[in-house]
């Protein structure tokens, strides 16, 4: 079994790879090098930051196709699934990559507007006033399912980009939470929980996964959420999904805040 890691997308990048993996690490590595570069909020010089900026672009296949994505999740989810939400992300103190933001600092804005008109016409992508894109999530789905596809043409293989993960081939054991263990040959799992991502903000703890209702990080019961799906970016969007609350019809262990497993699905 060979085994490569690097960063990238703000998290460590494990590649797994039952074979001779020759090329096929680099290629991976400079996939996830070439789409952060066009999809990170964080880079002002990318194409996700010159949309924002300007309101419109001609976009290139990959956001045109990330923004696709994105919509199409918000539409079937009831806007549960929501990738206007930067400017919400930002009001409650995520306003730079991960590990610059402080751990604490004076209250939060408050809430921001989410649910702004995104318009795609042939290559161009259209943003309502006021509007602007977090691709986050689903462009690391996005980039581990590009990855996956890369690294299987080398033999059985993993990608985990900070839980988010996809495999082809094989049969690959992945723990979750600790107490469970998923035997995938194909597919994908993601998990979106608030117990990571965490900062303070005048003395209340807030983290990055906004409820577009409200405009501000997200109230309930559950800790986190994992999901199995055909592909990273389904299983981003349905793991999002779900910690809010939203029905999804697929296999997943949700963890409430007192520590609880349950598992849904088909899952027992």
């Amino acid at each position: 079994m060979e085994r490569h890691e690097f960063h990238a997308m703000g998290t460590t990048v494990e590649c797994l790879l039952d074979g001779d993996p020759r090329d096929g690490f680099a290629r991976v590595e400079a996939e996830f090098e070439r789409l952060e570069a066009l999809l990170s909020r964080f880079r002002p010089d990318s194409e996700l930051s010159r949309l924002n900026r300007e309101g419109s672009v001609e976009a290139g296949p990959d956001l045109l196709r990330v923004t696709a994505l994105a919509v199409e999740a918000r539409e079937r989810s009831g806007g549960l699934f929501d990738p206007t939400v930067l400017d919400a992300v930002v009001a409650a103190g995520y306003d730079r990559s991960f590990e610059l933001v402080p751990a604490d600092g004076p209250a939060a804005n408050g809430g921001a507007r989410c649910g702004g008109g995104i318009r795609i016409d042939g290559d161009l992508i259209v943003l309502e006033p006021g509007t602007h894109l977090d691709l986050g999530g689903i462009a690391k789905g996005y980039t581990v399912d590009r990855a996956v596809e890369l690294l299987a043409a080398y033999g059985p293989c993993l990608v985990n980009a900070g839980g988010d993960l996809a495999v082809r081939g094989g049969a690959w054991p992945v723990g979750v939470d600790g107490s469970v263990t998923l035997e995938l040959s194909s597919g994908a799992i993601a998990t979106s929980g608030r117990d990571r991502r965490r900062w303070s903000r005048g003395g209340e703890e807030l983290h990055h996964l906004i409820d577009p209702a409200t405009g501000r990080p997200a109230e309930g019961a559950l800790l986190r959420v994992t999901v199995v799906a055909a592909s990273a970016v389904e299983a981003e969007v349905l793991a999002k999904i779900a910690f809010l609350g939203g029905e999804v019809d697929v296999p997943r262990v949700l963890v409430t805040s007192d520590g609880r497993a349950i598992l849904e699905g088909g899952l027992g």
